[in-house]
């Protein structure tokens, strides 16, 4: 059974304001679980969630992934703005340009996010979070359409995108050239096996479509640390 996007997780010095943030930002439930697992939770209940942990407080650069956020209208777009101002976001200047109709922002722990102006088709029924937008390889791409069984909807000059055939959040990557990388990324994809499945032949998988084992991840009954190949952390946790 292929294994299923979890959550998209941040490591932060400042779990509960970047929870309370992203919430206020979305309008999407915070929710606070065991062993302080604080989680921000889509509205319908399906797909991915927002999950803050507890990681080091230093930042390197741009981070390698980054949150689209859609606008229905350029009023929906300054009201995003606004809110996200309000609850402790800032501009910030990442070499955009005047004439570019999107907004750059960072989160009260300095982790860039857009938000695009209406009529971006690309983004068009997405939901509030139009992207997760990488910094990556084409074979990053194709590596994560077959992790996670979601077709490409993009793949041209090395850029691709993929979506899930439920719909929602796309993923791209921009293709090379691809900054280099310097410790943990703040960002990482976690999936999830239900209790059922067979977590062993699904590890091998992932190793089989290109993933390798992660030398810093901690070892844990019923969940496995690896790396994309791009070099990115990933986790996959057994359910139940």
């Amino acid at each position: 059974m292929t294994s299923q996007l979890f959550a998209i997780c941040f490591n932060t010095s400042v779990p509960s304001d970047l929870a309370r943030f992203w919430s206020g930002v979305l309008g999407w439930e915070l929710s606070a679980g065991a062993d302080d697992d604080l989680a921000v939770l889509p509205p319908d209940g399906a797909g991915y969630r927002l999950r803050f942990l507890p990681g080091p407080a230093s930042k390197a650069g741009q981070n390698r992934a980054h949150f689209d956020l859609t606008s229905a209208s350029p009023q929906d777009q300054r009201a995003t703005v606004a809110r996200a101002l309000r609850l402790g976001g800032k501009h910030i200047d990442v070499g955009q340009l005047p004439e570019e109709g999107h907004v750059v922002l960072a989160d009260p722990d300095g982790n860039e996010f857009c938000v695009i102006e209406a009529g971006n088709n690309f983004l068009a029924g997405t939901g509030a979070v139009g992207a997760l937008a990488c910094d990556g390889t084409q074979e990053v791409g194709y590596f994560w359409s077959a992790a996670l069984g979601w077709p490409l909807v993009w793949d041209q000059d090395q850029e691709t995108a993929i979506q899930s055939p439920a719909g929602g959040t796309k993923i791209t990557w921009g293709g090379p050239p691809v900054a280099s990388k310097s410790g943990a990324n703040r960002l990482h994809l976690e999936l999830a096996l239900p209790a059922d499945a067979d977590f062993e032949a699904e590890t091998a998988r992932l190793l089989s479509l290109g993933a390798t084992r992660s030398a810093a991840g901690e070892k844990a009954r019923g969940r496995a640390f690896l790396l994309d190949p791009d070099g990115n952390e990933f986790t996959v946790t057994h359910l139940g």
